[in-house]
């Protein structure tokens, strides 16, 4: 073996039983550290609350905790700056983080993966991401809702004609007509809330797929990343992915909404309308046509709705034929 093959192998973390280097289009292949750095925030965190329980089970010393807390925070500095180099040779991020770990503080870093797998640590990451992602999208709900609210309280006495098949029907108030978009967006909050009481358990713990002999502490774990609880299957823990596309299907249904609002202001702004006035801020003009104001950004939102609606699409299709537990068919995605 030459002497570039043997460090190919030997960066590998899981390379115990291998006797060739990894080709190099496989490599390239099957590396996510392009799209799952992304991550590193909750990798982190994941992997400091397993340290710490590492500790309380006897497994790390106070001063090899201490070690290992300190090293990832400054990883964790590095990689906020732009300053922490990504290596596809080391595939994806956990491995990138531990990897430069070892290198910050020796032997003791490689201590931090005592009774974990990737599996569980991805399926971690991805659940903290989750939850992150639901608190914030609810967080934008609820300003819009109380734009929506504002709106209807100030136009409570504006006529307005309402419409079925877009034909006018009977006149409504315009501030009735706003808070049927609140309630449209009042469901799509609870069915984010929802999805975020499944994907807030823990499947740290559930290692590769069958748990470990280790003498670790799940329901610890579960409290210091602020989970409800641990999963109670390691196989199902480590392999499905249904609370993201759960989330994909409350965000598609969400976009679904303001795409039909955006439909709205799109024809309200039309010539032929003309009930409403667009912000120039929020408009377009067109280079040959100096009288154009183009509704952009409402027809974007109709636009990225697609995207959304594929993604929930992709994600259901990437489930579908996965046999337990774990397969790589989820890091494609």
């Amino acid at each position: 073996m030459s002497d570039s093959e043997d460090q190919n192998k030997s960066s590998k973390l899981w390379g115990g039983r291998f006797g060739e280097a990894t080709d190099e289009f496989v490599q390239r292949f099957s590396a996510s550290v392009s799209f799952d750095q992304r991550l590193y925030q909750y990798d982190i965190e994941g992997s400091i609350a397993h340290a710490k329980m590492l500790a309380k089970v006897g497994v790390l010393t106070s001063e090899e905790l201490q070690k290992i807390e300190s090293g990832l925070e400054s990883i964790r500095s590095e990689i906020t700056k732009g300053e922490f180099y990504w290596s596809i040779e080391l595939e994806d991020v956990h491995m990138n983080i531990e990897s430069a770990l070892i290198v910050k503080i020796g032997d003791v870093g490689k201590k931090l993966h005592t009774g974990r797998s990737r599996n569980d640590q991805v399926a971690t990451d991805i659940r903290l991401f989750v939850r992150n992602e639901i608190d914030s999208i609810c967080n934008l709900i609820n300003k819009v809702q109380t734009a929506f609210v504002n709106l209807a309280d100030r136009e409570a006495a504006t006529i307005f004609p309402g419409s079925t098949h877009l034909q006018t029907a009977q006149p409504v108030s315009f501030g009735h007509h706003m808070l049927a978009w609140f309630e449209m967006l009042e469901r799509d909050y609870e069915r984010f809330q929802d999805c975020r009481k499944r994907a807030n358990k823990s499947p740290l713990g559930a290692a590769a797929l069958a748990g470990t002999t280790f003498p670790i502490d799940r329901d610890y774990t579960a409290e210091l990343l602020g989970f409800d609880a641990p999963t109670n299957n390691s196989l199902d823990s480590v392999s499905d992915r249904d609370f993201a596309i759960e989330l994909a299907a409350a965000g598609s249904l969400l976009m679904t909404h303001l795409s039909r609002f955006s439909e709205e202001l799109v024809l309200w702004t039309s010539a032929q309308f003309n009930f409403i006035e667009l912000p120039d801020r929020f408009c377009t003009g067109s280079s040959i046509m100096p009288q154009k104001k183009n509704p952009d950004v409402p027809e974007l939102v109709r636009g990225k709705t697609g995207r959304v609606v594929g993604h929930l699409n992709s994600l259901l299709n990437l489930m579908k034929s996965q046999p337990l537990a774990y397969n790589k068919d989820n890091q494609g995605r």
